[in-house]
């Protein structure tokens, strides 16, 4: 690279990639002949020593940057760190694992330097794109309801909502920065849904490939992210989306309650005081292992922690089921509604359940 700064910066956020960092890197210097660019890879402190692998690489390769990240998670936050580590005025994003069609960047630089947009989407849904080679019939299932329920909520106009291979003006991005969530899997999303005034956007189409090396990131996890980033800013902001998913696992747990409670009673023989209280017992057992895996992922407990954590949320939760009975009663004896006093008992408890978990439980999400 000369001694000129970047004209144009690609961020790459990446968890165990070390297999694909190279060819990657080789890609763009193919496809971005004539650009000043630069490539920075933000890795969240991969278990298979990604951040060594692409150290080595800027070592050879001045155009190279590493940032690696410990304590954090979330492709999200990688990629916003990432950008903000920009001074080149043009910006992309882009995964690791070589799905992404690298030859189309020109094009997408080419319409912000010529101004015809502000945020460029690789799209797998317009003219000259396709996702046949990269998705299984299932993930191109729930990809293409995401799409549908993501366009009708937010109102978006862009085809491909779930992209995660965008260009952009840096100036635009530092601008939204501020408001967007660091956690969640879905960046685009979350510029589009929080630029104000709307960004112009632009679409170019591209084949979207079979993975290079490694395995998909994409579970239930990152499904759930999805569904609370969108509520959230559906909501404005008022709904944090980390408890969209602690209140659909507290969901799960009713069910895992009354199953309980009727194989107690029903198999057991037991007194219902009891059969209801092991029944409680198992429910929030439940809801603490399924919330360490996925609510509170990036924060998730190990071993003996996650036994102390076991202890705390059983306080945490025996402690709320208080303010949960005392405002369904005050409600009931107020309008005699079951529904609606059991309702805001339900909600109260709740709030007093996620608020508490993560200030004592999951001290270390985000």
């Amino acid at each position: 690279m000369s001694s000129r700064s970047a004209h144009v910066s690609v961020v790459v956020p990446t968890f165990n990639e070390s297999r694909n960092v190279a060819e990657l890197t080789r890609r763009l210097g193919e496809a971005l002949l004539g650009f000043e660019w630069e490539v920075i890879f933000v890795d969240d402190n991969s278990p298979d020593g990604t951040y060594d692998v692409v150290k080595a690489l800027a070592v050879e390769n001045p155009r190279v940057r590493c940032i690696r990240r410990v304590n954090r998670r979330g492709l999200s936050g990688a990629c916003i760190e990432g950008i903000l580590s920009s001074a080149a005025p043009y910006v992309a994003v882009m995964d690791a694992d070589l799905q992404h069609d690298e030859t189309i960047l020109p094009e997408m630089f080419g319409r912000l330097e010529r101004d015809e947009a502000d945020i460029v989407v690789g799209s797998r849904l317009v003219e000259g794109g396709s996702s046949e080679a990269g998705f299984s019939a299932g993930r191109a299932f729930a990809s293409s309801f995401a799409i549908r329920l993501a366009s009708f909520m937010i109102g978006a106009k862009v085809s491909d909502l779930m992209s995660g291979f965008f260009a952009m003006k840096r100036e635009r991005f530092e601008t939204i920065a501020p408001n967007l969530t660091t956690s969640g899997f879905k960046i685009l999303l979350d510029i589009l849904a929080t630029a104000s005034p709307p960004l112009r956007a632009s679409e170019v189409g591209y084949k979207f490939r079979t993975r290079f090396a490694g395995e998909s990131k994409f579970d239930l996890r990152a499904m759930s992210d999805f569904f609370g980033l969108l509520v959230h800013k559906v909501s404005r902001g008022l709904i944090p989306p980390r408890f969209v998913m602690f209140a659909l696992v507290g969901g799960t747990g009713v069910f895992v309650h009354l199953i309980s409670l009727r194989l107690c009673l029903g198999l057991a023989g037991i007194a219902f005081v009891w059969a209801q209280t092991l029944a409680t017992v198992v429910a929030m057992t439940w809801n603490f292992f399924i919330n360490n895996m996925l609510t509170y992922s990036n924060a998730k407990l190990h071993g003996g922690r996650a036994f102390l954590g076991l202890l705390q949320f059983y306080a945490v939760c025996g402690i709320g089921a208080i303010p949960n009975i005392g405002v369904a009663n005050w409600l009931f004896g107020m309008n005699n509604s079951w529904w609606l006093a059991a309702l805001a008992g339900i909600i109260i408890g709740t709030v007093w359940n996620y608020t508490m978990s993560s200030l004592f439980v999951w001290r270390r999400a985000d």
